[in-house]
């Protein structure tokens, strides 16, 4: 059984409703002065310090192969990771909401419904496979809501 409210805005694959909530979405981001094709692309290269490996993932066609280059652990994740993800996811999804009108209107038409990523596999970034992970990245898409709709 699901934590989740009924009023709950579900989003996950590329195909599914709501997927320009997703972090593979096609809406790129200017963040330290570069243009990253997705938020996935951002997301993943900020793991690691060394620069000519976060270029490479910057540079990934796909943001699944963005992903797959971020899930190595031959190169070394920098040491405050674990600390300044949040912060980071935050950075990079905001950014994305207030770059490109599309996905801007569609996440403050959600209102105050619950936003939660489907994600069976994930249960920091979403529910997980029992609906009871954290949906750290449905609670960074609400907050971002909240700030654009005060604006």
């Amino acid at each position: 059984m699901s934590k989740e409210p009924e009023n709950t805005v579900y989003f996950y694959a590329q195909t599914d409703a709501y997927s320009e909530f997703s972090n593979f979405a096609p809406y790129g981001v200017a963040l330290e002065d570069r243009w990253w094709r997705t938020v996935e692309h951002y997301f993943q290269a900020m793991k690691f310090y060394d620069e000519d490996y976060r270029e490479r993932i910057r540079s990934c066609g796909k943001p699944k192969d963005a992903k797959a280059l971020g899930m190595t652990r031959r190169i070394p994740l920098r040491a405050d990771w674990e600390e300044v993800k949040d912060t980071i996811m935050l950075e990079a999804v905001r950014c994305k909401f207030m770059t490109h009108d599309v996905p801007q209107k569609l996440l403050i038409s959600t209102g105050t419904a619950h936003i939660a990523e489907n994600a069976p596999m994930d249960a920091y970034w979403g529910i997980g496979p029992d609906g009871k992970g954290l949906n750290r990245l449905g609670e960074i898409l609400m907050q971002v809501r909240d700030q654009l709709q005060a604006n």
